[in-house]
Protein backbone atom coordinates (compact mmCIF):
# COMPACT_ATOMS: atom_id res chain seq x y z
CA UNK A 1 0.00 0.00 0.00
CA UNK A 2 1.47 3.67 -0.79
CA UNK A 3 2.73 6.25 1.61
CA UNK A 4 0.72 9.49 2.01
CA UNK A 5 4.10 10.73 0.17
CA UNK A 6 3.99 8.25 -2.36
CA UNK A 7 0.13 9.08 -2.94
CA UNK A 8 1.24 12.74 -3.12
CA UNK A 9 4.45 11.92 -5.61
CA UNK A 10 1.60 10.69 -8.18
CA UNK A 11 -0.39 13.46 -7.72
CA UNK A 12 2.03 16.04 -8.14
CA UNK A 13 3.36 13.99 -11.14
CA UNK A 14 -0.41 14.20 -12.93
CA UNK A 15 -0.59 18.02 -11.88
CA UNK A 16 2.01 20.72 -11.59
CA UNK A 17 -0.39 23.65 -10.52
CA UNK A 18 -2.19 24.82 -7.70
CA UNK A 19 0.36 23.28 -5.04
CA UNK A 20 1.33 25.06 -1.79
CA UNK A 21 4.29 24.98 0.26
CA UNK A 22 2.99 23.27 2.84
CA UNK A 23 2.30 19.98 0.27
CA UNK A 24 5.96 20.50 -1.12
CA UNK A 25 7.17 20.35 3.00
CA UNK A 26 5.03 17.26 3.56
CA UNK A 27 6.61 15.22 0.20
CA UNK A 28 10.05 16.36 0.98
CA UNK A 29 9.55 15.37 4.95
CA UNK A 30 7.92 11.73 3.82
CA UNK A 31 10.76 10.83 1.50
CA UNK A 32 13.43 11.59 4.28
CA UNK A 33 14.50 15.01 3.26
CA UNK A 34 15.82 17.41 6.20
CA UNK A 35 15.39 20.94 5.97
CA UNK A 36 17.80 24.32 7.33
CA UNK A 37 16.31 27.34 7.03
CA UNK A 38 17.94 30.51 5.58
CA UNK A 39 17.28 34.10 5.32
CA UNK A 40 15.09 34.18 2.59
CA UNK A 41 14.83 30.90 1.91
CA UNK A 42 14.71 27.30 2.68
CA UNK A 43 16.75 24.48 1.52
CA UNK A 44 15.84 20.85 1.75
CA UNK A 45 18.79 18.19 1.48
CA UNK A 46 18.73 14.36 1.88
CA UNK A 47 21.01 13.10 4.50
CA UNK A 48 21.92 10.17 2.77
CA UNK A 49 22.86 11.66 -0.66
CA UNK A 50 23.58 14.85 -0.16
CA UNK A 51 24.10 16.26 -3.75
CA UNK A 52 19.55 15.93 -3.67
CA UNK A 53 19.00 19.64 -2.60
CA UNK A 54 16.44 22.02 -3.86
CA UNK A 55 15.77 25.31 -2.55
CA UNK A 56 12.21 26.76 -1.68
CA UNK A 57 10.15 30.33 -1.00
CA UNK A 58 8.68 30.85 1.88
CA UNK A 59 5.59 31.59 -0.33
CA UNK A 60 1.86 29.65 0.13
CA UNK A 61 1.36 29.32 -3.50
CA UNK A 62 4.54 27.90 -5.04
CA UNK A 63 5.10 28.42 -9.11
CA UNK A 64 5.06 25.36 -10.81
CA UNK A 65 8.99 24.68 -11.74
CA UNK A 66 9.19 24.35 -7.59
CA UNK A 67 6.95 21.12 -8.12
CA UNK A 68 8.68 19.92 -11.23
CA UNK A 69 11.74 20.12 -9.76
CA UNK A 70 10.62 18.30 -6.47
CA UNK A 71 9.37 15.46 -8.58
CA UNK A 72 11.99 15.02 -10.30
CA UNK A 73 14.48 15.16 -7.23
CA UNK A 74 12.09 12.59 -5.52
CA UNK A 75 12.48 10.28 -8.93
CA UNK A 76 16.24 10.83 -8.53
CA UNK A 77 16.14 9.87 -4.46
CA UNK A 78 14.16 6.64 -5.73
CA UNK A 79 16.75 5.89 -8.43
CA UNK A 80 19.70 5.90 -6.20
CA UNK A 81 17.88 3.85 -3.62
CA UNK A 82 17.48 1.12 -6.36
CA UNK A 83 13.62 1.58 -6.48
CA UNK A 84 12.96 3.07 -9.08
Amino acid sequence: MPSKAEKLLEQMRNSKSSWKRADLDKLYEGFGFIFSHGSNHDVVKHPDFPQLRATLPRHRVLAKGYVEFAVKLVDKLLELQGQK
